[in-house]
């Protein structure tokens, strides 16, 4: 899975992606920091417990695994994660983001890092949108102090220059797809679209988004071969926002006067969008006390605790600037820049979680690790879908399936549920 951080330049993009990923970039007040694309992981926790919690429960009331203890440094939890973590039974799990360069009206014809910017965004699942709502810098990143770009403006040429990208596309090639279409219908329209948007991640649905807006919006468009600027802007525009989720992390707020955004909210999620209000650099002084043990604290949570480190180390001011921001945070709602995200991968993109063991009846994998992976799967994915996503071989040679809580076998056309432990049988 992939998330795409975008926006004009200069309004925290870096910022964010070091506050998600813990990874250190160039940040600077200047346009264009980003030249090429940073590419980072972060780790979202999952919004259930993990499974672990469950085993342990049953080996507890068993008799095979004493209570937690106090000072148990896992917090109870028993699984041997392959990547991420889990502590106290929040699992956190992998999700690959792509900061790309700032992008300045005009992309679409090679303005700032044009084409690039948008070719970086290229089979991206979703993305989230950096809007300076502070107005402290214009509509190309420059820094201006106040008065700077409106935030609906802001987004809104985004939405122009993604709009006007895919339109460049779709129009290469258009006269031939229209006349075939006399002769073959709509699936030419289609088979068109497919062809010049499959290198972007296009498929059959975002196909018939796009011209089922044309039929929706411009009822009297008749044959395609009438079809003008009107209705291959529609069609874009459709094909954008199926293929291309956006949602806003309204940054700088804690330098707004205004912190309800209600209009660009509004916006925002009449498209199936989230908005959520935050300051990337709070956060990430959050992040950075918390890396060097000054305090303990967890991704998108609206609190934190000093450790004994960080009682002797801290000063008054430095805790109250710390809690300052913290209250700052929770009183937004939403949970910053990790809660807007999880928000993304789990509502909007609904994603759930499947474990995949070896053996069942432990549920380890073949070196005996407890739930070793938890893996983010579309909902509606199948038991032999699954399979696919743990390796090819795997999905290539499913035999059957068994649901590790109940023992019983499922097949290849079995819908996971959220949290499902499953083990795979194939052909070797």
């Amino acid at each position: 899975m992939r998330i795409g951080l975008v926006g004009k330049p200069n309004v925290g993009k870096s910022t964010a992606f070091s506050v998600l990923t813990e990874t250190p970039v160039e940040i600077a007040n200047y346009p264009f920091t980003t030249i090429d694309p940073n590419v980072g992981v972060t780790w979202l926790p999952l919004p259930m417990p993990c499974a672990c919690a469950e085993l342990r429960s049953l080996r507890e009331a068993t008799g095979r695994m004493e209570p937690t203890s106090v000072d148990d440094p896992r917090g109870g939890s028993v699984c041997n994660p392959n990547s991420g973590s889990c502590n106290g039974h929040r699992r956190l799990v992998p999700v690959t983001l792509v900061d790309v360069a700032g992008l300045v009206p005009g992309a679409h014809e090679g303005r700032g890092r044009g084409n690039q910017f948008l070719s970086d965004l290229a089979r991206c699942d979703a993305l989230l949108q950096i809007v300076d709502v502070s107005g402290s810098t214009d509509i190309e990143g420059n820094p201006v102090g106040s008065g700077g770009s409106d935030p609906l403006e802001e987004h809104r040429f985004l939405l122009d220059e993604l709009d006007a990208w895919l339109l460049g596309i779709i129009r290469v090639g258009w006269d031939r797809a229209s006349r075939r279409a006399q002769a073959e219908g709509e699936r030419a329209i289609k088979d068109h679209l497919l062809d010049r948007l499959t290198g972007i991640g296009a498929t059959e649905v975002h196909a018939s988004a796009g011209t089922g807006a044309v039929h929706r919006n411009h009822p009297a468009a008749g044959d395609p071969l009438r079809w003008g600027d009107k209705e291959l802007h529609t069609m874009a525009s459709a094909v954008r926002t199926a293929m291309f989720p956006i949602s806003v992390a309204a940054n700088k707020a804690d330098k707004s006067a205004d912190t309800s955004f209600a209009e660009l909210s509004s916006i925002v999620e009449a498209e199936g969008g989230l908005l959520v209000p935050t300051s990337a650099e709070a956060e990430l002084a959050l992040r950075r006390a918390s890396s060097t043990g000054l305090i303990e604290y967890f991704p998108g949570d609206a609190s934190f605790e000093i450790t004994e480190n960080g009682q002797q180390q801290l000063s008054d001011a430095q805790r109250s600037a710390l809690s300052s921001i913290a209250d700052s945070i929770g009183s937004w709602g939403g949970g910053g820049l990790v809660g807007l995200l999880s928000q993304v991968v789990f509502g909007q993109l609904s994603r759930i979680a499947a474990y995949p063991v070896q053996d069942e009846t432990h549920w380890v994998d073949g070196e005996g690790n407890v739930l070793p992976d938890a893996i983010l799967v579309p909902r509606g994915t199948t038991a032999k879908g699954l399979a696919y996503s743990v390796h090819s071989d795997l999905g290539a040679g499913f035999i059957r399936a068994l649901d590790a809580r109940s023992g019983r076998a499922i097949g290849a056309d079995y819908e996971l549920s959220d949290g499902d432990i499953v083990s795979i049988q194939a052909k070797t």
